[in-house]
């Protein structure tokens, strides 16, 4: 083994923090050490890749080089730029993290503050392309910078700390007084371009905190308690940060292959951007005051999904690209051992009818809130009502995306229900034309398809497929979508049963892995989004204390900077999956919401009045 790949202990997934410039993303670990960025896009093949493998696939770090400093970490309020205060024997010093602004090229800073005495510093950069595989071309520029190539990509690091390299590594040791403050700048370009100049380390500073408070002060906190209101604020910028501000839309996460279960296989890429999201995304913007970001996305999904009906894919790239091929990287150990690690995801690939009934409701919701002229997209959503129409009674892959054969999925009935009533109402609400007679004989259709096939008479609840005698957390939403309010005793009867079968933790398991046929080996956390779908089912029941102890509850679940990931264990303890995850922060805007009484997008999503209850 080469003197420069020394192992290192992964960090837990919650002890991750995220900086990011609205193109791109960065993971920094509590010590220090970036484990994660991929340049210049969420989607690049990473350069710092030691999150998936170890120190020798990436990262950088700079931290003292005293054994066992104490550390502390917070973002400066209402930004994205964090701050790691490290206390030693020797004094004190603040590590500030973040991407500025981004210009011509992006660029991260690293400021080293001395707060107190003189402290002994430590940096390690190791750059490895194509997620830690690629070794780049070293060398010292004329005005004294580092210069990094490979292939496409150059990287430049611009410090006044003499660098000195070491086993395949660039390593520096220094000392910051109180008072003194030392900047590294590194700045990703294409290998064939001029380098830019790179940003002043202190004006960039100045110029991100006020791009982010001034962002964050158009937050519109009414509706949210004030208990959390700061929650609510931080997952918004949480979702900012997770747009790909050229087009508008939102990676699921910035990672890739972070496992649901450690050492398992569900690893998956989430670099991309789903539909299912939409019309959850969108409430949490407009609710919040945020109208720019809500159309920039609703406009994204327009341009992804045009086209035939029958093309449309459940998930697309960044600028709306169909073709995401799966690949696995065998060179990565995955973390802690959680291999394959993918990129791509062949579940683009997949038939998922719910995301018809997602993409009519968002839409349905934009005129609404008047994001669109009413007659705006109307034919494209005429043809995907009657391409609903053609394929509603099919079987598929469902929201979950099994990997082990399609089904009648419950969930995927109910939403092209969905399909056919936001059809319905826009055309009676705005005026538009349609055959509405013909898709109320339809919706009525699908209404008693589902109630007579998915109904389990024996359980008492909707289950996860026609004939199948499985939970699934997605009948959570028949209520949320409008399908049946949540005072029915068929949805008081799949809420209980939930509670009683996919909650051993007090959480909300999507189903039971060890019983449905999804093609993989059983085993995964608790999908966090699915515990607030069932706060949301609550407030709906008028179970409004149930509804604030579980989301009071999952709060409890974030880490120290208010992030959360995908799914989470509550028997070790620790967050899993994806991380930070947009579902996730997104239906933690959304439920706070909920509890309030202002917008609550249940309400508005489902057009059905809450029960009296819910108002006391």
């Amino acid at each position: 083994m080469e003197p420069w790949r020394h192992l290192r202990m992964t960090a837990r997934i919650e002890d991750y923090g995220l900086i990011g410039d609205g193109e791109t993303a960065a993971l920094v670990s509590r010590d220090g050490s970036i484990d994660w960025l991929c340049w210049p896009r969420f989607d690049s093949s990473a350069c710092f890749a030691a999150l998936l493998g170890d120190t020798g696939n990436g990262r950088w770090r700079v931290t003292p080089k005293s054994e066992n400093p104490r550390m502390e970490r917070r973002y400066m309020p209402n930004t994205l730029i964090l701050e790691t205060s490290f206390v030693t024997k020797e004094g004190e010093v603040t590590l500030i993290d973040f991407f500025p602004l981004r210009g011509r090229a992006s660029q991260i800073v690293r400021l080293v503050v001395g707060k107190r005495g003189a402290v002994r510093m430590h940096s390690e950069l190791v750059i490895r392309f194509d997620y830690g595989a690629s070794i780049p071309w070293v060398r010292r520029t004329d005005d004294g910078a580092l210069l990094a190539i490979s292939g496409p990509d150059k990287v430049v690091l611009y410090t006044p700390v003499q660098l000195r390299g070491e086993g395949m590594t660039t390593v520096a040791e220094f000392t910051v007084s109180a008072g003194q403050t030392i900047p590294f700048v590194l700045m990703h370009t294409q290998s064939h371009l001029p380098t830019p100049d790179p940003v002043d380390a202190l004006d960039a500073l100045r110029q991100t905190q006020q791009f982010w408070e001034g962002w964050a002060a158009a937050h519109r906190n009414k509706g949210v308690a004030d208990a959390y209101a700061s929650a609510v604020t931080r997952s918004l910028i949480t979702l900012k940060a997770l747009i790909y501000a050229p087009t508008g839309g939102i990676v699921a996460a910035p990672t890739t292959s972070l496992p649901e279960r450690i050492g398992g296989p569900r690893n998956w890429d989430y670099r991309i951007c789903w539909l299912r999201d939409a019309t959850l995304t969108l409430l949490a913007f407009m609710n919040a005051g945020y109208y720019d970001e809500a159309r920039d996305w609703r406009d994204w999904l327009l341009r992804a999904a045009a086209g035939s009906p029958s093309q449309m894919q459940i998930m697309y790239g960044l600028a709306g690209e169909k073709r995401l091929a799966e690949w696995e990287v065998p060179w990565l150990a995955g973390y802690e051992g959680s291999k394959p690690v993918r990129v791509g995801n062949a579940a683009s690939e997949q038939l998922q009818i719910d995301v018809f009934g997602e993409v009519m409701d968002a839409l349905h919701q934009a005129r609404v809130g008047t994001l669109r002229n009413p007659g705006e997209g109307w034919d494209f959503q005429r043809a995907l009502t009657d391409h609903v129409e053609e394929i509603w009674s099919s079987a598929d892959e469902g929201i979950w995306e099994v990997r082990g054969g399609r089904q009648q999925f419950t969930h995927s009935k109910v939403m092209a229900w969905v399909a056919l009533d936001r059809a319905i109402k826009s055309a009676e609400t705005f005026g538009l034309e349609g055959p509405v007679d013909r898709w109320r004989k339809l919706r009525d259709k699908i209404h008693r398809d589902v109630c007579e096939k998915a109904f389990n008479r024996s359980l008492g609840a909707f289950v996860q497929a026609y004939g199948s005698e499985n939970l699934d957390a997605s009948t959570l939403l028949i209520p949320a979508v409008g399908f049946l309010t949540a005072t029915d005793p068929r949805v008081k009867g799949t809420i209980e049963a939930i509670e009683r079968k996919l909650m051993p933790d007090g959480l909300v398991l999507r189903y039971e892995t060890g019983e449905t046929r999804d093609g993989l080996p059983p085993g995964e956390g608790a999908f966090l989004a699915c515990s607030f779908w069932l706060a949301d089912a609550y407030i709906l029941a008028g179970r409004r204390d149930d509804a604030r102890k579980l989301y009071e509850r999952l709060l409890s679940l974030r880490n120290d900077l208010g992030l959360l990931s995908e799914e989470y264990d509550p028997r070790a303890k620790r967050l899993l999956g994806n991380f930070p995850q947009a579902f996730s922060h997104i239906a933690m805007i959304n439920t706070a919401h909920n509890i309030n009484t202002h917008a609550r997008p249940c309400q508005q999503r489902s057009g059905l009045a809450l029960h009296a209850a819910a108002e006391k």
